[in-house]
């Protein structure tokens, strides 16, 4: 069974920088597409980023354009998200997620990780 971890978030400033990391436990990301999400308080989920199992494909929402690089490092078995210049409108729990292979159906999650951006 995959089981993801996030770890990275935390608190920053305006402005400031966090790399979020997603790991696997156990089993291989390679060969599956990945995807950042991320819920704020009172909203709905929503997708940040996504990036296919190699690692030539990488789509972002239109908040996370020019701000925030998804990358993935199959050797290691790790998903990165790399967002800079933060505002406080980025304020929520990030989850990362896999899609089930042969499908686009993200169908494993991670338990979040608070990301509040405050100053």
């Amino acid at each position: 069974q995959l089981q993801l971890v996030e770890s990275g978030g935390g608190l920053v400033e305006p402005g400031g920088s966090l790399r979020l990391s997603c790991a696997s436990s156990g089993v291989a990301l390679e060969g599956l597409s990945m995807g950042w999400f991320r819920q704020a308080p009172g909203k709905e989920r929503e997708g940040v980023s996504c990036i296919n199992s190699v690692g030539g494909y990488a789509d972002y929402s239109d908040s996370a354009k020019g701000r925030f690089t998804i990358s993935r490092d199959n050797a290691k078995n790790l998903i990165y998200l790399q967002m800079n210049n933060l505002k406080p409108e980025d304020t929520a729990v990030y989850y990362c997620a896999a899609q089930q292979l042969g499908t686009s159906r993200y169908g494993y999650w991670g338990q979040g990780t608070q990301v509040t951006v405050s100053s």
